[in-house]
């Protein structure tokens, strides 16, 4: 005799399962999921459009003090790096200047401790006493000098210059025109414009014209030569005329 079932014993269907894949990827075709479920932005209102433009206008305010801020800042930044490097160039100039004339005044000290070796060298050249070994070492001493800019200057007929020359001997000559530098007794030394010693020389002038007498001078050496004459024309008294 088979059981009997009761209505309330009958089998319930089991519940379904409901299955959500929440993954990114996609395992099939490994793509990038959108997120399901995701409420579509609600529609701006107008407020929220007022409030929007409004903060839109505050930031575009902002925008420009802070673009106006940086603009300023700029300039004085680049108003300081350019007055820095024109006084680094001013700098360097006035070092560079200062080093050149160093080098010239220290040049010319040496320069002129060589003055008396050169004036020797002069002298026995003059008196055909330049010869041998003493002649190669005069002629590096020369070139040696010379290299450094050191020139020498005056010749006889050079027109006298008392910047240049030192007059030791005078005299006067025909045939010149002004005073002239007759005879060089030592040359002058000089580097570019700078004089380290004049030249010593003797000066010879034009002879002085004798001076020329007016009409009433000559009219009165006139009268006083026919004075003369007439006095001399006179005869002499004896010492019983007398």
């Amino acid at each position: 005799m088979s059981a009997s079932t009761s209505p309330n014993s009958a089998e319930e269907p089991e519940p379904r399962l409901h299955v959500r894949d929440n993954r990114r990827i996609d395992p099939e075709t490994y793509e990038v999921r959108e997120p399901q479920g995701t409420a579509a932005p609600a529609a701006p209102g107008p407020a929220t459009d007022a409030r929007t433009r409004t903060a839109e206008v505050d930031q575009a305010a902002a925008d420009q003090v802070r673009i106006a801020e940086l603009t300023a800042s700029l300039a004085e930044r680049t108003a300081d790096l350019q007055r820095l490097q024109a006084e680094y160039v001013n700098y360097k100039r006035r070092v560079d200047r200062d080093r050149d004339l160093a080098r010239k005044v220290a040049i010319e000290g040496v320069l002129k401790d060589f003055l008396s070796v050169l004036d020797d060298v002069r002298s026995a050249r003059e008196h055909e006493e330049l010869t041998g070994g003493f002649k190669a070492v005069a002629e590096e001493v020369e070139r040696v000098t010379a290299k450094y800019g050191l020139e020498t200057f005056g010749e006889p007929g050079d027109p006298f210059d008392p910047h240049i020359h030192e007059a030791l001997l005078h005299a006067h000559a025909d045939d010149i025109d002004g005073p002239t530098c007759v005879e060089i007794l030592q040359p002058g030394y000089r580097i570019g414009d700078r004089i380290l010693r004049p030249a010593r020389v003797a000066v010879a002038e034009p002879e002085p014209s004798p001076p020329v007498e007016t009409p009433a001078e000559q009219d009165l050496a006139a009268e006083l030569d026919d004075i003369d004459q007439a006095s001399a024309d006179e005869p002499e008294l004896s010492d019983q005329e007398k």
